[in-house]
């Protein structure tokens, strides 16, 4: 692999308008990645998905070049009916449509040559990676006391020109004082066996909010991980909700840092798997200054040799007393081949604070399943209402009405 990565990575250089400083920061996140390679389950943070492993078994040999000089015609099929919103089209990890129609252009600026420095896990290889072979960063800033007035969907869709690729995209969110964002990421692929690593950065100043709704709902055998750094000032607030559902693989990891008095980030997420899936999401809310909250609600559904996992860990500072921090999941598994792993963490430094976890799985009630079979109902509709009702309660966490129809409509779940 060593080889065929420098290979690949001479080739970006040399069909790229990077500068030679760029290059050379380029170079030094390469060598990182090379220290380390694609995370084995040696790795604490890995321990229930060897992405090396699974990328060798799914895909094989990888390349890492893309070719970013030629554009990618934008299938307007893609897009959400029904629904007005604004648009960044991404295709085979090039930006192709950036449309704020429905804004107010003077509120919100966009920066396509964003020079992103990573401030993050620095042992953490696909970072690195994304940093190495990433092509452009672009920043979106939502200026001073403006909330969009439209939902921003980013569309992640991949095309039959590639296969067995790496694509590493990223983007850089700024929302200032007393700003809001409602941002749903949708991904559509055509393409098989690649990897699709992408970077989110947000960065909430005092009274900003944040709605994310990740959307991995059609059937692909592609492999994606997804890292989301959130930092939150003071009365801030973060909601992320996570439809885990369509990829071969799939990890999503939400870091937030609650560094301002009376922030709050909420994470929820659903599994819905089968036919030998793999999916994961992983979480690690900071608490490091008084009065802030969170709240984490993951639930599974696992069919036939699928697996998911939840890593969920709260960190209190010491500086961090009346803290609120909740978690908790819970998983159906609806065959014996399925496998569900929990990894909840608590690592507190205060003393006056309010923290809990819990983890629950086992089978589909047959009581309930009788006792709805003797109303009238038929063994398959009765496991689907068990199953909706299960599921519905993480849908109702959505805050966002509009977006709430949305992902019910999507996944079919009723009232």
């Amino acid at each position: 692999m060593t080889e065929q990565i420098k290979t690949d990575f001479d080739k970006i250089v040399k069909t790229s308008a990077f500068s030679e400083k760029d290059v050379e920061q380029k170079k030094i996140y390469l060598n990182k990645f090379l220290k380390t390679g694609f995370p084995t389950r040696k790795l604490e943070n890995w321990k229930f998905s060897d992405l090396s492993q699974i990328i060798k078994k799914s895909i094989g040999e990888l390349s890492f070049y893309n070719d970013y000089s030629f554009s990618n015609k934008v299938d307007t099929s893609i897009f959400v009916e029904g629904l007005e919103h604004n648009k960044i089209v991404f295709i085979n990890g090039r930006v192709e449509k950036v449309d704020f129609t429905h804004e107010d252009h003077d509120k919100i600026e966009i920066n396509s040559d964003f020079k992103f420095v990573n401030r993050l896990e620095h042992n953490n290889s696909l970072l690195s990676l994304n940093n190495a072979f990433s092509n452009k960063c672009y920043k979106i800033t939502i200026k001073k006391n403006y909330s969009l007035k439209k939902p921003l969907v980013v569309y992640h869709s991949t095309n039959n020109k590639i296969k067995s690729k790496n694509i590493n995209l990223k983007l850089e969110f700024q929302l200032e004082q007393n700003s809001s964002l409602r941002l749903i990421d949708l991904f559509n692929d055509g393409a098989e066996n690649n990897f699709i690593n992408i970077f989110y950065n947000f960065d909430l100043k005092e009274n900003a909010i944040l709605k994310n709704y990740k959307i991995d709902k059609l059937q692909n055998k592609n492999i994606r991980y997804s890292y989301n750094n959130i930092e939150q000032d003071n009365n801030s607030v973060s909601e992320t909700f996570v439809l885990s559902s369509g990829s071969n693989f799939s990890k999503n990891e939400i870091n937030c840092n609650l560094k301002g008095e009376y922030s709050s980030a909420f994470v929820n997420g659903i599994f819905s798997l089968n036919e030998g899936q793999h999916h994961e999401i992983r979480t690690i809310i900071n608490h490091l200054v008084e009065n802030t909250k969170s709240y984490q609600l993951i639930k599974s559904v696992l069919g036939e040799n699928s697996k998911s996992a939840y890593q969920g860990k709260i960190f209190v500072d010491s500086k961090a007393q009346k803290t609120d921090g909740y978690q908790l999941s819970k998983a159906i598994l609806l065959d014996e081949t399925s496998e569900f792993n929990a990894k909840p963490e608590l690592e507190i430094y205060a003393d006056d604070v309010k923290c809990s976890h819990g983890s629950a799985s086992g089978s589909l009630d047959e009581n309930s399943i009788f006792y709805l079979m003797s109303r009238g109902l038929s063994y398959k509709q009765s496991k689907e209402l068990l199953i909706n009702g299960f599921l519905l309660d993480v849908v109702e966490k959505i805050t966002d009405t509009e977006i709430k129809n949305l992902v019910k409509n999507m996944i079919g779940l009723k009232e």
